[in-house]
């Protein structure tokens, strides 16, 4: 039976540290070989990207850390250090993946953990006559989709800053303070209080005041950190994919700037709840597309996907926006759903006091965590 993505998971990998951290420098991220004594492929990689590779692993096999892992080290994080036959077959898979791509993509992550095992444990290699007779089931989050020349990234841009309140009122929200719950896996579902500060054009910083204490996850507009004791170290440092996610959460929150978030667009449709939504979806330079955006009809953002590039493939983070709600003129979403395949956790608001004071110390470097 698969097992369901619950705080076992989160808790697992939050507790993953297995040896003693040496001091960080500001801004220099941790690697793999620094903290996780017992890893011997996904090496040389930062500590926030690790644990997005975890997740693939999680997601393509349909269950949580404890799978691969000893199921004493969901209480133990010790136990996580200890070979089990299915890590060393994981690192065998690994290494053939990456053989795979090198041979016939150079070395493009074409094929990755999921597609093989496609959410089961081991891959199927039969046909299913099912599949091929029924209404093919699309997923509005690919990378890869159908393009739509009839639309416009400008026109659609133009459209959701006069959903949201219009250029003025926008330009007049500079910052705000925000109130309300917070639960996911690291809460055990438990609601718990949680305080958001924002100031344009893309500061944000979220202190969750968890029972073991705050855990603070910031963005000062360049750099990004998360601290506390949901965390595997005392300081994570945001790096590449999972950075420039919270660069795009600030620009939502101050929508002015977000048409400029990338150097080109690529537009298409899907459906998300039965609502056909507009996909705007951000490509670097390199032509990589990086992150989708989903505007419903009313022009409203509902949902954003920003993926990291890790070294078994690219990885998602999926985050949702409902209940919009005036905040000085402005429809500020009260309701967010963070999705990643190693948890996942929502932020209802219950108060939103526009334009405050805020200090620049809201969305500096956090100091790390204490450990017990």
């Amino acid at each position: 039976m698969r097992r369901s993505f619950r705080a076992s998971a989160a808790i697992a990998a939050a507790a993953l540290v297995t040896a003693t951290v040496s001091a960080q420098a500001p801004n220099r991220p941790l690697m793999t070989q620094d903290v996780f004594k017992s890893v011997t492929v996904l090496r040389d990689i930062p500590v926030d990207t690790f644990f997005d590779a975890m997740g693939m692993f999680a997601n393509a096999m349909g269950n949580d850390c404890t799978f691969c892992h000893l199921p004493e080290a969901a209480l133990d994080r010790a136990k996580f250090a200890e070979v089990t036959p299915r890590m060393q077959r994981a690192r065998g898979m690994i290494a053939m993946m990456q053989a795979i791509n090198k041979s016939y993509f150079a070395g493009a992550p074409r094929v990755t953990c999921f597609t093989c095992h496609h959410g089961n444990q081991s891959p199927r290699s039969d046909p299913n006559i099912a599949l091929q007779y029924s209404t093919p089931e699309e997923d509005p989050n690919a990378r890869d989709f159908a393009t739509d020349p009839t639309l416009n990234a400008d026109a659609i841009f133009d459209k959701h800053l006069q959903a949201v309140g219009g250029a003025d009122r926008v330009g007049r929200l500079t910052s705000f303070s925000a109130k309300g719950t917070y639960s996911g896996f690291d809460t055990l579902f438990e609601k718990v209080p949680v305080e958001i500060f924002a100031k344009a054009p893309n500061q944000y910083s979220t202190t969750v005041h968890m029972t073991a204490g705050n855990s603070v996850r910031t963005f000062d507009g360049t750099n990004g950190w998360i601290a506390g004791p949901d965390t595997a170290i005392p300081l994570v440092t945001l790096t590449a994919g999972n950075l420039d996610r919270a660069r795009l959460e600030a620009l939502v929150a101050f929508p002015a700037g977000l048409r400029r978030a990338f150097p080109h667009w690529r537009l298409g449709r899907a459906v998300i709840n039965d609502e056909e939504v507009v996909i705007v979806q951000g490509i670097d330079d390199d032509r990589q597309p990086l992150a989708n955006l989903y505007f419903a009809p009313s022009g409203l953002l509902v949902r954003l996907v920003r993926w990291t590039l890790t070294p078994v493939g690219f990885v998602p983070t999926q985050i949702d926006y409902s209940d919009f709600r005036d905040v000085a003129g402005v429809k500020v979403p009260f309701h967010r759903t963070v999705s990643q395949t190693f948890m996942q956790m929502t932020v209802e608001l219950t108060d939103v006091q526009a334009n405050a004071a805020l200090d620049a110390a809201r969305f500096a470097r956090p100091a790390p965590a204490p450990r017990p």
